[in-house]
């Protein structure tokens, strides 16, 4: 593309680039424009709109599919700092003006969400009647891109938190895996097995994308175990509980779960560790230097308080 006819650069629109970071995001124009709230034409103008203003080529559009080219991800990472830039900005003058009040956006992982969110409600409720709390449950990289271009505020996952751009990490507990298994299995009801158990197992996985399929992976290979699960895979925790009920094979389910999952049904049976039982550090996740951040430590320590009664160990 020409740029003969723009002496002076020209600025690239907030629309602009949050619609070039949902491809970027997605590799799919329907997708993201469904993320951002724009029909696909829209979407689709709006990236070409980014490429005409920078007078540079970002996307390149296959039938099959959508590639970004190497100046595409250096603008996106320019562009995720412009949009948290914009977003700390309304953000801390918000915080002045009043704590714990106006929109809060918080993002969950799938393997936490229906086990915490109860008992995080019940303390917004209670606590913070004037915050705006919108939920929302995605997968971890996901929540990591929402965090970084600030489509979220705070995240409630399995820490680190991991990804490209820095997190600000808030521990609140840590819990143990629990080996869910049919209840005629010769591990059934146990409360002391070694981890090596799993070398002679047919672990079932979340498919790929849940951190936790990747913390059930970890644990496998400590101790040399391949967890295929064959082609079976499940979306989420409850369908992995079915799939063991159903005598396909025993799986891994967080001890926060447990009740919820394993409780619904006579046909599982819970099967503990021997101490030091295999395990994972649930918290929270900000953006460094974010102008809430007095605010996300006292809601930490709130939360804190009301989770004692899950079956969890409290960081303090």
């Amino acid at each position: 593309m020409s740029n003969s006819h723009h002496p002076k650069p020209r600025t690239p629109t907030i629309v602009q680039l949050r619609a070039f970071l949902a491809v970027v995001e997605h590799r799919h124009f329907r997708d993201a424009a469904a993320t951002v709230g724009l029909s696909q034409p829209a979407l689709s103008g709006a990236v070409a709109a980014l490429e005409e203003t920078l007078g540079a080529q970002l996307v390149e559009r296959t039938t099959r599919k959508v590639i970004i080219t190497p100046l595409g991800e250096r603008v996106a990472n320019h562009a995720r700092r412009v949009l948290a830039a914009l977003h700390d900005l309304t953000e801390e003058v918000e915080a002045a003006r009043r704590p714990f009040t106006g929109p809060l956006h918080l993002g969950v992982i799938p393997t936490v969400a229906p086990y915490l969110l109860p008992a995080v409600l019940r303390l917004v409720r209670r606590s913070y009647p004037e915050l705006d709390l919108h939920v929302h449950e995605e997968r971890t990289p996901s929540l990591l891109e929402g965090l970084a271009t600030g489509r979220l505020d705070l995240l409630l996952l399995a820490l680190p938190a991991g990804g490209s751009a820095p997190t600000r990490d808030i521990p609140l507990f840590d819990e143990d895996f629990v080996l869910i298994t049919p209840p005629d299995h010769e591990l059934a009801g146990r409360s002391d097995v070694p981890r090596d158990v799993l070398l002679d197992l047919d672990v079932l996985l979340l498919e790929e994308g849940h951190c936790l399929r990747d913390q059930a992976l970890d644990i496998c290979r400590e101790v040399g175990a391949d967890p295929s699960g064959g082609s079976t895979r499940a979306a989420g925790l409850s369908t992995l509980v079915q799939l063991v009920a159903g005598g396909i094979g025993v799986t891994l389910l967080p001890a926060t779960a447990l009740d919820v999952e394993a409780g619904r049904t006579d046909r599982l049976a819970a099967v503990h560790f021997a101490a030091p039982a295999p395990g994972r550090r649930i918290g929270l996740a900000t953006r460094p230097g974010s102008a809430r951040s007095a605010e996300y430590e006292r809601f930490a320590a709130s939360l804190r308080e009301v989770l004692t009664e899950l079956p969890v160990r409290i960081v303090e």
